[in-house]
């Protein structure tokens, strides 16, 4: 059996080393999804085989969805520094064979390489910031790495074109490189090992049959009118094989020890009616990120640069409404209407997109990409709040890691589908728009360049082709975005929890990357984000029946804090740890010494049998507080009875540790 390793007590100078390693890893993880949507036009020019350029993106989120999952278990078997190590070296491995790829195909293959990377990075990264930042702090800092995505969301794309227009397609993986390197060494030499108590249970088999169940369900999508016949026995074989996978998926899940995915999750209908629309949120924000950029390369002439730019309006509307909806959510605590609107002003942007063509000024283009942002921010932020609202706390973790699965999953299907109808769409109508000029060779209309460097009346029907599959695409997925309209009028409505309404104006849960399944770091969390407050602590110190007056009390927990982590407290490294001299704090430690709770033997501080006494009455005055102002928390059963009470005392013990704040520990 394995063994815990307590969590380490670090400077703040060491937890801000730890955190820039993290946010590296994750910025690079999640740059990747994006990045590539401006090169895709240059790439199959390059390298050919349009009819994969869907799966450029398809393999990365793919690969990281199965990824996230196990590198989540495996950080609790092995510690997470070492996942996140080997997560970095796949990472970069991955990044290297995508720079050097010289067919489709060995791209898309090292997508997956780089995927599963990215994957491991993202979930250990969630983790690690459970493990070093102090519990007051961790929603801000998981909520800013929830923001790298909406980060990489803007920068992905011009990134993507920049390289593309003024080095090459291949420095948007190469970059990778030196960077993740440097996240390396910086993991190496900050991030501390710590390893979880409890021996986790993987469930293989879930995670493989939903793996090869969704890649034969999108290959069956991706090839079906393009690489074959709808009605060849490789299409429908694959999609046989999708529904026995998934259907053998379900049975599993149902006797698992540990499933992946609890089937009876789906029996809270908030939770399947946020997975349903995360999963159609998924569908529409990736697949029109990834096609819009060759929509505006090959239509309107643009570089790839000017095309990760041009998209920005749609990234607009999508944080505008995002952050917007989380600020009414936490003062009303009412989330339905959201989702409501957010589907049908989704349902008209990909409808006005559809209407887009050779003659449409940049303005109203710019107009009609704001209104797809907006209808995908109004749904993004509040679906995980909606689920963490309302399911048990023993199932807290797995329903949210859940509706990310759905939205990643959403993802896949939407990049795939995108472009089977883009492919099946412009093949021929690029075939008549040749045929009427002999003169224009079928290589102009593989690339933006080359189709721009033609006369105006040569390149108006290959630019009416590419308008006109654009416009046909997006009239596909309307009807996608109203069946989301129609599933959110049936999202349950419940009350938030104060731990869901300090949530909701977090921007980073709106983008809520993969994350660990650990439900009592999850409850943690979610009660340390309802008790930010400091002004409770005279409260605290009240209702213990202690005499310590604040000074002292912070003195007493990281007198305990550093000796229960490290064997013994000095003052010195205590000193060390919050940038000051240790003259500053003398007289705070002298003053618990003069009172009988502590005792100095050279530079360390030990507390007396009364201190530990005085000590224990203020982690149960914590502990009675907790449970009696969040009475918001519903527990469904002795399951989470027992994560309640573990939580609890974990959270008393860290704040007994934490407090108060550093200002009155110089006093």
């Amino acid at each position: 059996m394995s063994t815990a390793t307590a969590p380490p007590v670090l400077t703040r100078r060491q937890v801000n080393v730890v955190f820039v390693a993290i946010l590296l890893g994750m910025l690079l993880a999640a740059l990747d999804q994006t990045i590539v949507s401006t090169a895709l036009p240059t790439i199959v020019a390059d390298l050919g085989g349009a009819g994969h350029m869907s799966w450029v993106v398809t393999a990365y989120l793919l690969a990281e969805t199965v990824a996230t999952v196990l590198a989540g278990k495996f950080g609790d078997l092995f510690g997470r520094k070492l996942v996140f190590q080997v997560s970095t070296v796949v990472f970069i491995l991955g990044s290297a064979l995508c720079g050097i790829a010289d067919d489709m195909l060995v791209l898309i293959a090292a997508r997956v390489v780089q995927g599963v990377g990215a994957g491991g990075l993202m979930v250990t990264a969630m983790a690690l910031i459970a493990d070093v930042i102090p519990l007051r702090d961790r929603g801000r800092y998981q909520g800013a790495l929830g923001a790298v995505f909406g980060v990489t969301t803007v920068v992905g794309p011009t990134l993507g074109g920049l390289f593309t227009d003024h080095l090459s397609w291949r420095w948007a993986f190469y970059i990778n490189v030196p960077l993740a390197v440097v996240v390396l060494i910086m993991a190496a030499r900050a991030i501390p090992a710590v390893r979880s108590a409890a021996r986790p249970i993987i469930d293989y088999a879930g995670i493989a049959l939903v793996a090869l169940g969704s890649s034969s369900m999108i290959l069956a999508l991706s090839w079906g009118g393009n690489e074959y016949a709808w009605s060849s026995p490789v299409i429908i074989g694959l999609f046989a094989a999708a529904v026995v996978l998934l259907s053998a998926f379900v049975m599993v899940e149902l006797r698992a020890a540990e499933p992946m995915l609890p089937m009876h999750l789906f029996r809270n209908s908030v939770f399947t009616v946020c997975s349903s629309l995360s999963f159609i949120v998924g569908f529409a924000m990736l697949g029109a990120m990834t096609f819009l950029p060759t929509y505006l390369q090959y239509v309107n002439g643009v570089s790839a640069t000017a095309s990760g730019v041009r998209t920005l309006p749609m990234v607009a509307g999508l944080f505008l409404t995002s952050i917007g909806s989380g600020i009414v959510v936490s003062r009303t605590g009412r989330y339905k209407a959201f989702p409501i609107a957010g589907g049908a002003i989704l349902a008209l942007g990909l409808f006005l997109m559809s209407t887009m063509d050779a003659a449409t000024s940049t303005w109203l283009e710019s107009l009609y990409m704001f209104v797809l942002g907006a209808g995908i921010g109004l749904s993004m932020q509040v679906l995980t709040i909606a689920v963490q609202n309302t399911v048990p706390y023993a199932d807290l973790g797995t329903a949210t890691s859940g509706v990310t699965f759905f939205r990643t999953l959403g993802s896949s299907f939407g990049t795939a589908i995108f472009g089977t109808l883009f492919n099946n769409k412009l093949t021929p109508s690029l075939e008549t728009a040749l045929a009427s000029d002999p003169g224009v060779s079928p290589s102009a209309a593989a690339s933006p360049e080359a189709l721009h460097a033609l006369t105006a009346a040569q390149a108006a029907p290959i630019i009416n082709a590419y308008a006109e599959t654009i416009g046909y695409v997006f009239r596909w997925v309307v009807p996608v975005a109203v069946l989301g309209f129609g599933i959110a009028w049936l999202l349950k409505e419940v009350p938030l929890r104060d731990s869901a309404k300090a949530a909701a104006t977090d921007v980073g849960e709106g983008f809520s990357p993969p994350q660990p399944d650990d439900r009592v770091a999850k409850l943690e969390r979610a009660i340390g984000d309802a008790v930010r407050d400091r002004a409770v602590l005279d409260t605290i110190l009240t209702s213990s029946g202690s005499d310590l007056r604040p000074a002292q009390a912070w003195a007493m927990g990281q007198t305990h804090m550093r000796s229960r982590t490290s064997g013994q407290a000095g003052l010195e490294s205590i000193a060390r740890a919050h940038r000051v001299p240790p003259e500053v704090l003398e007289p705070t430690f002298a003053d618990l010494c003069d009172a009988g709770y502590a005792r100095r033997e050279g530079d360390a501080v030990i507390l007396t049998p009364t201190g530990e006494q005085q000590l224990e009455r203020v982690k149960g005055a914590w502990r009675n507080w907790l449970d009696a102002n969040l009475d918001d928390i519903t527990l469904a059963g002795p399951q989470d009875r027992a994560l309640m009470d573990q939580a609890l005392h974990n959270v008393a013990r860290r704040l007994a540790d934490e407090e108060p704040s550093r200002d009155t520990s110089a006093r």
